[in-house]
C-alpha cells in the first residue's frame, strides 16, 4: 500500500473512492474503500489481492489492523481529509494509533485538507507535521461567494411550519436541511411527510445501506427534502444543490461554513438560509464573527418571532407556582382587575348585604382546613400545659414525676428462699432387674 486516505464519515469515504477511480481511470493503480456498518469479511478478501490506494474510516481501519488484514508499514503518503474534524477530540486517539503504525516522517509525506482551520487545530497538527508548507486558495473560514445567505427570525415552535411554507411557496425541488440531533431529524422528516412533502432523513443511527439509499434518492430527485445531521456536512458533493437550510444552527461556527458549502459548488449559485429563534441568537452572532460579515435578515409574513408580543392582554398559559392551586385554600388569591369607573375588591372584604336587605359585618377571610384543625387542638408546644386526668384518677396529676406516698406502709425486704433440692429419680422395677442381672 502506497497511499492511505482517512475520512471522518462513511459517505465521504465512498465519495473520495469514486473520485480516485474517476481520476485514475487510465493509471494502473488499484484503489479500495473500507468503512464500518457493513460486513468486514468481503473487505478482508479484497485486501488480500493487494491495493495501492486505500480510502478508510479510522474505526474500520483499526479493526482490519487488529485482524492482520492490512499492513501499514510501507505507506508513503498519508492524507487526512476534513483534517479539522479528524484532529478533533473524538478522532485524535485513533489517528495517533494509526500514525504509530506508519513509517516515520522522512519516509512519509502527510497532507491535511480542510475548508476551515482554527488556530487550535493548527497547533495540534504540529505534532504530526515537520516544517509544513501551507497552501490556501481562499481566505480562512470564508464561505463560497456564490452562496446567498440570509436568516428568518421565527419562533422555535413554528420553524417546521415556516419550512413547509417556504418549500411550497417557492416550489423548491431539492433542499438539504440540517438538524442538530438524530431524533430531531427523524421527527422533522415525519412532520414534512404529513405536510405532503416528500422527505427522508440521514444520520448515524441508520444502517449504512439506508444512508446510501437515502442519499442516492436525493441526488436523483426522488426525495425533495433530505433532513440530515452534520454527518452530511463534510465534503459531500451534491451536484448543483440549490438550497441549504439550517433548521438548527450549529454550536461550532466552523460547521456553518461546511454546511452551506454543500451548495454553490463548481461555479454554480445557491441559497443558504437559517431559521433563527430567540435562543439561537448567540450562535448566529458567533457565526457572523467567524465569517466577518452580517447576514441579511428577511421577514416571512405571519412568521415574525416577535408577533406574540403585540398582544399584551393575552392571558398567560400557565400560572406561577406560588399561586397555582392556592385558590380555595385561602392563599394566593389576587384582587380582580379594575373595570371602567369601578373597583372590585377581593372576596371576603367590605360590607355585604344579606337576602333581607340588612347590611352585615364583613366576613372574615376563609381559613384553610389546616388552620381550623390547629386552632381546635391548640398549639403543639404549650407554655402551661393543662393537667391530664382521667375519670377515675381521684384528682391525681399524671404530669408530675412519681413520688411514693408518705402514708404507704414500707415494703419489707425478704431474704430469698434457699434453692430446693431436686428429688432423686426413681428407676422402674423392670430396669432394676436388668441392671442387677
Amino acid at each position: 500500500m502506497r497511499c492511505l486516505i482517512l475520512t471522518p464519515t462513511r459517505e465521504l469515504a465512498i465519495q473520495v473512492h469514486e473520485s480516485v477511480q474517476t481520476y485514475g481511470k487510465h493509471v494502473p493503480l488499484r484503489a479500495f474503500c473500507v468503512y464500518g456498518g457493513v460486513n468486514i469479511n468481503p473487505q478482508i478478501e479484497a485486501l488480500k489481492k493487494g491495493v495501492e490506494i486505500l480510502v478508510a474510516t479510522p474505526g474500520r481501519l483499526l479493526d482490519l489492523v487488529g485482524q492482520k488484514a492490512v499492513n501499514l508499514g510501507k505507506v508513503q503518503i498519508l492524507v487526512l481529509d476534513e483534517a479539522d474534524r479528524m484532529l478533533d477530540m473524538g478522532f485524535i486517539p485513533d489517528i495517533k494509533r494509526i500514525i504509530a503504525l506508519l513509517p516515520k516522517a522522512p519516509m512519509r509525506q502527510t497532507l491535511l485538507f480542510s475548508a476551515t482551520f482554527s488556530d487550535e487545530i493548527r497547533r495540534l497538527s504540529a505534532q504530526f507535521l515537520n516544517d509544513p508548507a501551507t497552501v490556501e486558495v481562499a481566505r480562512r473560514n470564508t464561505p463560497a461567494e456564490l452562496v446567498t445567505q440570509y436568516v428568518y427570525n421565527v419562533e422555535t415552535a413554528r420553524k417546521r411550519e415556516l419550512l413547509s411554507h417556504l418549500v411550497r411557496k417557492h416550489d423548491w425541488a431539492q433542499v438539504l436541511v440540517f438538524c442538530k440531533t438524530k431524533h430531531g431529524a427523524n421527527r422533522l422528516a415525519s412532520q414534512l411527510q404529513r405536510d405532503q412533502i416528500n422527505a427522508d432523513a440521514i444520520h448515524g443511527n441508520k444502517s449504512q445501506n439506508a444512508r446510501i439509499r437515502a442519499l442516492e434518492d436525493f441526488k436523483e430527485g426522488k426525495v425533495k427534502v433530505l433532513v440530515a445531521t452534520d454527518i452530511a456536512a463534510r465534503g459531500l458533493d451534491i451536484e448543483e444543490l440549490p438550497h441549504v437550510v439550517n433548521f438548527d444552527l450549529p454550536h461550532v461556527p466552523e460547521d456553518y461554513v461546511h454546511r452551506i458549502g454543500r451548495t454553490g459548488r463548481a461555479g454554480a449559485t445557491g441559497e443558504a438560509l437559517s431559521l433563527v429563534g430567540n435562543e439561537d441568537r448567540p450562535l448566529l452572532a458567533a457565526i457572523e464573527r467567524l465569517i466577518n460579515r452580517k447576514i441579511e435578515v428577511r421577514q416571512a409574513e405571519g412568521f415574525d418571532a416577535g408577533r406574540r408580543a403585540e398582544y399584551p392582554d393575552e392571558a398567560p398559559r400557565s400560572q406561577p407556582r406560588g399561586t397555582r392551586g392556592a385558590k380555595g385554600r385561602g392563599e394566593g388569591q389576587q384582587p380582580r382587575r379594575e373595570g371602567k369607573g369601578r373597583t372590585e375588591t377581593p372576596k371576603g372584604q367590605g360590607r355585604q348585604e344579606d337576602r333581607g336587605g340588612a347590611r352585615t359585618e364583613p366576613r372574615p377571610p376563609p381559613r384553610g382546613r389546616g388552620e381550623r384543625q390547629r386552632e381546635e387542638r391548640g398549639p403543639r408546644i404549650a407554655t402551661s400545659p393543662v393537667p391530664r386526668t382521667s375519670g377515675n384518677s381521684g384528682g391525681m396529676d399524671f404530669n408530675k414525676p412519681y413520688e411514693p406516698s408518705k402514708t404507704a406502709a414500707p415494703v419489707e425486704q425478704t431474704e430469698p428462699s434457699p434453692a430446693r433440692k431436686k428429688a432423686p429419680t426413681t428407676v422402674p422395677a423392670l430396669f432394676r432387674r436388668k441392671a442387677a442381672a
